[in-house]
């Protein structure tokens, strides 16, 4: 910082006391005091407001040789430790001013168990190969779940594990396994590019940080039916809603076709969001599960995802459970309040009927412990 700025916290000081506050998220603006947000909420970190000129030095201090960069193309993504704090970083322009988005990222891997995940999750780990699918909204703890994943992987299983990342976010420490984590941007082109790259390599278990485009879906399919273990993330809220995404993408002429590499590749897909704890103090995993069987695979063939729900429903004893029961669950435990979970509901007419927050309710598709989850 400049000597008019000596006053204002160093990018250091913010990551620490946003640690301490257990806050996932830092945001830098022009003309607002920093914020933090802390169980889903943003809320000022310091009254003070911050100028055009702070902004610029905190942009300066967080892209380093890399500014110049940004004054060009506008934005840059990457990940970086401050003060011993893993962060993944968005800083970009806005109405001429420098902004910047920091996630502060768990300090070490979780280990599954800490996570609160539903039970069926912990065969995804012992999968030989085919596609898992971790979705979810921005924020919803996809990259923390497939982390625990890939570490669990790791500590039992003698492979190759190749990643690719948008930026590489945990940094994992090599066991049993051959670990190598590839950046885009810096170590590949493109999504696509290193996953074609991939099949040259001699991976066992490959992680596709994105799954957002015709090319990088076709060749995880690829790779799948090749023998490998993929794991991808998608931007949706169920697993039904997952499987037309990925078949949207390709032209009409070829959705047949790929309905039918995704009925024979997908092994199970993991839908999860968290939610504001009732009683405050932290939030709530919640999980849907689907894995494939063979009537779920017939669907996906027939392009009957709708029904999916439905097969969901009837094979809990299988790991399945649909996420409207989950919150149903959490509702009836006491964890969520009555808004929030109307809020999070797909179906509002499941909410007809409950019985009120705290009465005795089966276990949900998730265990009490989220501690671990920053986001």
């Amino acid at each position: 910082m400049t000597k008019e700025n000596r006053n204002v916290l160093t990018i250091e000081e913010l990551v620490r006391r946003a640690y301490e506050q257990r806050a996932s998220d830092i945001h830098l603006v022009y003309s607002l005091p920093p914020r933090f947000r802390v169980d889903g909420a943003l809320r000022d970190a310091s009254g003070a407001r911050l100028t055009d000129e702070q902004c610029a030095q905190y942009a300066k201090a967080l892209c380093g040789s890399q500014y110049d960069e940004l004054l060009r193309v506008g934005e840059l993504d990457f990940a970086q430790t401050i003060g011993g704090i893993r962060c993944r970083l968005n800083v970009f322009l806005q109405q001429g001013h420098c902004s910047v988005a920091l996630r502060l990222l768990n300090d070490c891997v979780p280990k599954m168990s800490e996570l609160g995940l539903p039970a069926v999750v912990e065969e995804f780990p012992g999968y030989s190969q085919g596609i898992v699918l971790i979705t979810g909204e921005t924020g919803s703890g996809k990259s923390t779940t497939l982390a625990a994943i890939l570490d669990h992987i790791n500590h039992t299983r003698c492979d190759h594990i190749l990643t690719l990342e948008d930026p590489v976010e945990y940094v994992y420490v090599p066991d049993k396994c051959v670990i190598n984590q590839r950046e885009i941007g810096r170590d590949t082109q493109s999504f696509a590019a290193g996953l074609r790259a991939a099949l040259r390599e001699d991976p066992d278990v490959i992680l596709v940080g994105e799954m957002r485009d015709l090319d990088t879906i076709e060749t995880a399919l690829t790779a799948a039916e090749t023998g490998h273990l993929v794991f991808g993330t998608v931007h949706t809220n169920s697993a039904a809603d997952s499987i037309d995404r990925i078949v949207d993408v390709f032209p009409a002429e070829r959705q047949q076709q790929i309905r039918l590499q995704l009925s024979m590749t997908l092994k199970a897909v993991l839908s999860q969001q968290l939610l504001p704890r009732r009683t405050g103090g932290g939030r709530v995993l919640a999980c849907e599960v689907m894995k494939t069987d063979g009537a779920i695979r017939n669907l996906i063939r027939e392009g009957k995802t709708p029904q999916i729900n439905n097969i969901i429903q009837t094979t809990g004893g299988a790991g399945n459970i649909l996420m409207d029961k989950v919150l149903q669950n959490l509702y009836a435990r006491g964890d969520i309040s009555r808004e929030t979970y109307e809020g999070a509901l797909r179906d509002p007419a499941s909410a007809k009927g409950q019985p009120a927050a705290g009465q005795t309710a089966e276990p949900a598709a998730s265990g009490p412990n989220n501690s671990r989850y920053k986001f």
